[in-house]
C-alpha cells in the first residue's frame, strides 16, 4: 500500500499564477506569427486603393510580371471560388472587381522572393481609376437610406414625462486598436492541395469558414492554427491578408509570409465606430429618471462587418445600468464609404457611456442633487427589468457595490509638486493660478458574450496522463491571458497541478469562439470546469477512488491507481460542448433576453486641467469591477490597467482624423496612443457577486475596464472646467477661453 503524501493544488483559482507566455515574450523566445519562417518562403504584399470610391477600368500587371523573382500576380478574376469575405455578411471583397468602396481595399496581390522584390512589384502595376463621388457623411447615408442597421427601441408608458428635462449632444471620433503587433502569418502548402495558416486572427473557425468558400477548399484541406500576436482588441476578428496568403501559397506551390507595416495595418483593419448621440433626459424632480428619447448615429464605413451587431449592443445599453420608466431610442449605422468599422474592445457600450454618464450629471445638475445620490436612486438591480430591452436581470448585478466602493473611500488627492505631472509636462509653460482640478466619477455596463441569439459556444476536451492534465481548445491568446486562467480552473476542477493547455487547430478540435465580448474565461473557461469535473468523477467511480492529484487516484491514505494507470484505462479523456443560457433576437420593439449575462462597473478620475492651455493631465485613476470571481488577480489587475490605457486614449487623445475617406494620421508618430509616462497610478477593487453561470461564478472582464474610465475622465475635466465637453478625444480648442 502506498501512502498519500499530503498536497495542496497550487496554480489554482484564486492564485496569482504567471503567464506561461510571460517569460518568452520578455525573453524573445516566444513564436509570434510575423516569427513564422519556411527556408523556402516566398513574401507577400497589396496593392490597395488610393481612393474612397472608384470604378476599376483597368489592372494591368504585365510590367510587374517580368519583374524577376516575381512568382505570381492575383487578380479578382484569379480567385478560385467566392470572392467575398466577412463575418455577419459577405460583402468584403477579397480583391476588388469592378469597384472600390474605401482606402485600402486590395486589388491585386504579389507574391515574391524577398519582400523588397514583392513592393517593386507592386509600385509598377498600373491601374486606371474612374473617380466617382464618395458617400461620406454619415447623415447623408441615412436619408439616402444607406444603412447596415436600425434598431429601434420603445419600452415603458408613451406618455411618461418628467418634470426637468436636460438634453446634450456627443460625438466620439473612431479609435484605432492599435496593437503593438501588426497584422502578419503564412501560408504553408502540403503536397495533397491543402494548406496550414498560422496568421493573426481571434476567431480560427470563422476564418475556415469563411477560407474554404474563397479558396474553393474542403473543410479538411484547411487547417487554422491560433497563431501569437501582439494584441488584437477586435481588430483580428476580420480577414485581412488571411485569405492573401493562402491563395499566394496555392498559386505558387510555396509557404508565402506577409507582415504589414503600420500604416498599411491602419488602413487594412477595422476601427471602433465614429458615433454621434443626441440625448434628451427626462426627471421628476425628486430624482426619478422619467423618460429618455436617443438617436444614435454610428458611421460602419464600406462594409458590413460586425455594425449590426455593435449597433444593437449600443442601443440596449443606451440607458446604462438605471431604471428609467419610458425610453425610446433609435439607433442607426450608416453604410459610407470611410474606413470600415467593426468590433473594438467594448463593442458600442463605450459610447453608450459617454452619454448616458455625461446626461446623469447635466440632470443631477439641473436638478441641484449631488450626481451620486441621482444614480443611487436609479440604480437597476438584480429582479430588475434592463429599461431599454426589458431583459429581467436574474444573475449578479452589484451596481450599489460597485458604486460604494468608490464613493465611501476619499477620493485621492494626488501631489502637486512634481512638475511632471502638471498639463505641459516640465516646460514651464503653466501658470499654477490657472490650474484647476477636478474629480469625476462614471458607472458602466456591459454584455458577456454574444447574445442576440447566436449560437454561443466552446468544445472543450480535456485528458490526464502519466505527465498530468491536458487542456484542448481552439481558443485564441491574444495577450489576454486566456492560457493562464484555462490552466487555473483545470488545476481547481481536476485537483491536478501539472496541467498543460494546447491551443489546436481548426483540424482537432471543435469551434471556442471568437476572443471577444470578454467570453472566453466565461464560456470556454465554463466547459475546462465541465469537462474537468466530468473527467475527475468518471476516473474516481472507475477506480473506486475520492481524490484524484498529481500521484494518482486515492482512496483515503491509499493509492488505487497511478496517473500510468489512468493514461491506459480507457477512460481517461472528456469532451463538452459549453453554451451559456439562451438568448434571442429582439422583437421590432426592441424588446427580448438579448443578452446572456451582465458586468457593471464605476471609474473615478482625478485630473488637473490647465485653462489657458487646454490641456489635461490625469494624475489618478481608480477602477471598482464587477468580476463574479476572481480568477487570476495579476492578470485582472493588467486587464484593469490596459483598459484604463485605452479608455484614457480615447477621452484625452486618440482619434482618427478622417477626411473625404482618408485616415490622415496613419502611423503612430501622427496617432497618439498613451505611454507610461502618460498613464496615473491605477488602483482598482473586485467585487465578488459570483455569477449564475459559468466558471465558479466568475464573469469575463476584458472590455469593462475601458468602458467608463474614459467618461470619468471626461466627468472630471467637466468638474475642473465647468465646459461641456461634448467631443472625445478632449482637444485643447474645446477648453479655452474658459473663465476659471
Amino acid at each position: 500500500m502506498t501512502t498519500r503524501l499530503a498536497s495542496r493544488v497550487r496554480g489554482g483559482v484564486g492564485e496569482k499564477v504567471d503567464r506561461p507566455d510571460g517569460r518568452p515574450k520578455v525573453d524573445g523566445t516566444f513564436l509570434f506569427a510575423s516569427d513564422h519562417w519556411d527556408g523556402n518562403m516566398l513574401w507577400g504584399a497589396t496593392l490597395r486603393s488610393p481612393h474612397p470610391r472608384a470604378r476599376l477600368r483597368r489592372i494591368d500587371t504585365r510590367r510587374a510580371l517580368r519583374f524577376e523573382g516575381v512568382h505570381a500576380i492575383l487578380t479578382a478574376s484569379d480567385l478560385p471560388h467566392a470572392r467575398h469575405a466577412g463575418l455577419l455578411v459577405s460583402d468584403q471583397a477579397v480583391l476588388a472587381s469592378s469597384e472600390v468602396t474605401f482606402v485600402g481595399e486590395p486589388l491585386c496581390i504579389v507574391a515574391a522572393d524577398d519582400p523588397e522584390r514583392a513592393c517593386e512589384a507592386i509600385d509598377s502595376i498600373e491601374v486606371e481609376f474612374e473617380l466617382l463621388t464618395p458617400l461620406v457623411d454619415p447623415e447623408e447615408a441615412v436619408t439616402k437610406s444607406s444603412l447596415f442597421d436600425h434598431v429601434s427601441i420603445r419600452r415603458g408608458d408613451p406618455g411618461r414625462r418628467g418634470e426637468v428635462s436636460v438634453e446634450g449632444t456627443y460625438e466620439i471620433l473612431s479609435q484605432d486598436q492599435a496593437p503593438l503587433g501588426t497584422e502578419s502569418g503564412i501560408a504553408v502548402p502540403d503536397a495533397q492541395g491543402g494548406i496550414d495558416l498560422f496568421a493573426t486572427t481571434q476567431w480560427i473557425h470563422d476564418d475556415h469558414r469563411q477560407l474554404i468558400n474563397i479558396l474553393g477548399l474542403e473543410p479538411y484541406d484547411l487547417r487554422v492554427h491560433p497563431a501569437g500576436m501582439g494584441g488584437a482588441f477586435g481588430a483580428r476578428e476580420d480577414l485581412t491578408l488571411n485569405a492573401h496568403l493562402c491563395l499566394l501559397a496555392l498559386a505558387t506551390g510555396r509557404p508565402v509570409k506577409m507582415v504589414l507595416d503600420r500604416a498599411e495595418s491602419f488602413i487594412a483593419h477595422v476601427h471602433r465606430h465614429p458615433a454621434k448621440l443626441a440625448y434628451r433626459l427626462e426627471a421628476d424632480r425628486d430624482g426619478t429618471l422619467a423618460r429618455l428619447a436617443a438617436r444614435v448615429l454610428i458611421d460602419g464605413g464600406a462594409f458590413t462587418s460586425t455594425s449590426p451587431a455593435v449597433n444593437l449592443q449600443l442601443a440596449s445599453f443606451a440607458a446604462g445600468p438605471y431604471r428609467i420608466d419610458r425610453v425610446e431610442v433609435d439607433s442607426y449605422a450608416a453604410k459610407t464609404n470611410n474606413p470600415p468599422a467593426g468590433a473594438m474592445r467594448g463593442f458600442g457600450a463605450v459610447q453608450a457611456c459617454y452619454a448616458y454618464e455625461a446626461m446623469m450629471d447635466r440632470m443631477a445638475s439641473a436638478l441641484r442633487m449631488d450626481p451620486m445620490e441621482l444614480r443611487r436612486r436609479n440604480l437597476l438591480r438584480r429582479g430588475d427589468n434592463l429599461s431599454t430591452t426589458g431583459q429581467e436581470i436574474v444573475s449578479s448585478f452589484p451596481t450599489e457595490e460597485v458604486l460604494d466602493a468608490l464613493t465611501k473611500r476619499p477620493s485621492p488627492e494626488p501631489s502637486v509638486t512634481d512638475r511632471r505631472n502638471w498639463p505641459g509636462g516640465t516646460g514651464l509653460t503653466g501658470d499654477p493660478n490657472r490650474i484647476r482640478r477636478g474629480v469625476g466619477v462614471a458607472l458602466g455596463i456591459k454584455g458577456i458574450g454574444y447574445g442576440a441569439g447566436f449560437d454561443d459556444y466552446a468544445d472543450v476536451r480535456i485528458s490526464v496522463d502519466e505527465s498530468g492534465g491536458h487542456v484542448f481548445t481552439a481558443g485564441v491568446e491574444v495577450g489576454q491571458g486566456m492560457v493562464t486562467v484555462l490552466g487555473q480552473l483545470a488545476r481547481t476542477a481536476l485537483g491536478i497541478e501539472r496541467v498543460s493547455v494546447e491551443l489546436c487547430h481548426t483540424g482537432l478540435i471543435g469551434s471556442a469562439g471568437s476572443s471577444s465580448a470578454s467570453r472566453q474565461t466565461q464560456v470556454t473557461g465554463g466547459g475546462v470546469v465541465t469537462a474537468a469535473r466530468r473527467l475527475r468523477d468518471r476516473l474516481l467511480a472507475r477506480f473506486n477512488g475520492d481524490t484524484l492529484d498529481d500521484y494518482g487516484i486515492w482512496r483515503g491514505t491509499e493509492r488505487v491507481a497511478s496517473l500510468s494507470d489512468i493514461a491506459t484505462c480507457g477512460e481517461n479523456e472528456v469532451s463538452v460542448r459549453y453554451r451559456p443560457p439562451r438568448t434571442h433576437p429582439p422583437d421590432p420593439a426592441g424588446q427580448g433576453d438579448i443578452h446572456a449575462e451582465f458586468a457593471v462597473f464605476a471609474n473615478r478620475a482625478v485630473v488637473d486641467v490647465d485653462l489657458d492651455l487646454g490641456l489635461i493631465s490625469v494624475l489618478s485613476l481608480e477602477a471598482s469591477q464587477d468580476v463574479g470571481r476572481v480568477i487570476n488577480p495579476l492578470g485582472l489587475a493588467g486587464q484593469v490597467e490596459g483598459g484604463a490605457a485605452q479608455g484614457l486614449g480615447l477621452a484625452i487623445m486618440e482619434g482618427l482624423a478622417i477626411e473625404e475617406g482618408r485616415i490622415l494620421n496613419a502611423s503612430f508618430t501622427d496617432y497618439l496612443i498613451p505611454t507610461t509616462l502618460d498613464m496615473p497610478p491605477v488602483t482598482m477593487e473586485f467585487i465578488e457577486d459570483p455569477a449564475a453561470w459559468g466558471p465558479l461564478g466568475a464573469k469575463g472582464a476584458g472590455e469593462a475596464p475601458c468602458i467608463a474610465s474614459g467618461p470619468a475622465i471626461a466627468a472630471a475635466v467637466r468638474n475642473a472646467t465647468g465646459a461641456v465637453v461634448n467631443s472625445f478625444p478632449i482637444r485643447p480648442e474645446h477648453l479655452l477661453d474658459l473663465e476659471g
